[in-house]
């Protein structure tokens, strides 16, 4: 009896300091970013940082393999790094250029893989061609800013007091202006890729490693830790998907020549159901990461509103219209924007300017598409089989329709221009060529066209 109870206590003991050892494990988180940098990159490490926090980790480590990507994802990946209350370290293997140098930056500590290299951070178009000035410019800046945030040493030599960048902030400007020159480093015309032993020796590394798991226990001191890793779901796929900048001007494209195309119909067609689609898939993924606020919808939804009073409301184009074109695009603009109502404090240049653009480039290929698809509808137009083929001037013109001409009426409804007019008891389609006029008052038809009859006020 006696050792039966000494071996339950044993095994109490024993599961009691297992728990404790594996407690007393130390969580490292990974991301790994070996894509493009773009929207699904930054979503990656949006969410990991957040689930870093959540699980308890000490520290994270990013594996980034990159050949650079989008700024404005870069910026944002940047800004939540370095504010990341848990300290963020990265481990380059083979590529940190362009975006990847900029987000390595923003890291506590840059350890590299024998035979990597970090910098070429100039900004580029899509076509590979160098942005204009002002793009360079911001770029410098935030790389300049980024190597600043690290602070600098303070060194004692005998009885100097020396203070020096953990990071220079020129060695980060060099690797985006190639006019930028370092005495011993680099010359004017040449753009700064650093090799992992360059990094070394002039403070851009701080460790050269072949694993991930020899950063961490040789240059981050953790012995005893828990790996776990960030793993992305269909569902970070799809949102970084949506909310690409390419397919977000296509929605718009969708939504605006939707909306043309139903206001040509009659009834409720597939156009208004194609543009309220296209108008979800825009605004869900944004407002499920934050960037769409309520009243930024709400502000699209009256201007769509407004458009639909000044077309079936109220004659001509005036202030409804205008004020719904207005609110439309300002909500499609500030939906896509990292504000706080109207606080835009924490709202950069380059997000601002790629938020214009992706609406402006949708607006303009919707309009574009519009005239083309218009132009395209009739008898030699790729819908032809779909569309009315029977000439109605040639339908409505028999004698006795066109002997209306010099005839009088009344108008059967407010002519603003068009409206309904009763020629001896026989109701018409009619078209004022003399203003408004009002309902009840006479009439006389000037000609008859397009299955429609032209009246002008009747003053005799």
């Amino acid at each position: 009896m006696k050792n039966i109870l000494s071996f339950c206590i044993m095994l109490i003991l024993a599961g009691l300091f297992g728990t404790q050892s594996l407690q007393s494990q130390d969580i490292i988180y990974q991301i790994d970013i070996r894509k493009d940098i773009d929207r699904t990159t930054q979503l990656y490490v949006s969410r990991g940082l957040a689930e870093a926090q959540s699980v308890g980790a000490k520290a994270v480590l990013i594996h980034l393999n990159t050949y650079g990507g989008l700024l404005d994802s870069a910026d944002s990946i940047r800004t939540a790094i370095l504010y990341s209350p848990i300290p963020v370290y990265v481990f380059i293997d083979n590529n940190a250029a362009s975006a990847g140098a900029l987000i390595s930056l923003a890291c506590k500590k840059i350890y590299m893989r024998k035979g990597a290299s970090i910098g070429a951070a100039t900004v580029v178009s899509q076509m590979g061609d160098a942005a204009p000035d002002k793009y360079q410019s911001y770029m410098r800046s935030m790389m300049r800013a980024t190597a600043e945030a690290h602070g600098k040493d303070t060194i004692i030599q005998r009885s100097d007091t020396i203070f020096r960048w953990k990071r220079d902030p020129l060695i980060a400007e060099a690797m985006v202006d190639n006019r930028i020159v370092i005495p011993n480093l680099i010359d004017s015309g040449r753009t700064l890729t650093f090799t992992a032993d360059e990094a070394m020796q002039w403070g851009y590394c701080d460790g050269i490693a072949e694993t991930a798991d020899e950063v961490i226990s040789d240059f981050l001191g953790y012995n005893d830790y828990k790996l776990t890793s960030f793993e992305p779901t269909w569902l970070h796929n799809l949102l970084g998907f949506l909310m690409n900048p390419v397919f977000q001007s296509i929605l718009i494209l969708v939504i605006i020549g939707g909306i043309y195309f139903e206001l040509q119909t009659p009834g409720i067609g597939f156009p208004l159901i194609a543009a309220i689609i296209a108008a979800i898939l825009y605004f869900s993924p944004l407002y499920l990461e934050g960037l769409a606020e309520n009243w930024e919808i709400l502000l699209f939804v009256i201007g769509v509103i407004l458009v639909l009073i000044e077309i079936f409301v109220l004659p001509g184009f005036g202030v409804a219209g205008v004020s719904g074109i207005i609110f439309m695009i300002s909500g499609l603009i500030l939906s896509l924007l990292n504000n706080f109502v109207f606080d835009f404090k924490d709202v950069s240049h380059i997000d601002s300017g790629r938020a214009v653009m992706v609406v402006l480039s949708g607006l303009i290929l919707g309009m574009g598409s519009m005239l083309w698809l218009s132009s395209r509808i009739g008898r030699k137009g790729m819908f032809r089989r779909i569309s009315l083929q029977t000439d109605l001037e040639n339908a409505f013109s028999s004698p006795s329709l066109t002997q209306l001409t010099g005839k009088t009426g009344i108008a059967h409804t407010v002519l603003r221009p068009s409206g309904k007019v009763l020629i001896e008891g026989e109701l018409y389609d009619g078209i004022s060529e003399s203003g408004f006029i009002e309902r009840g008052a006479p009439v006389r038809v000037v000609r008859f066209e397009n299955a429609q009859v032209y009246v002008e006020l009747n003053i005799s």
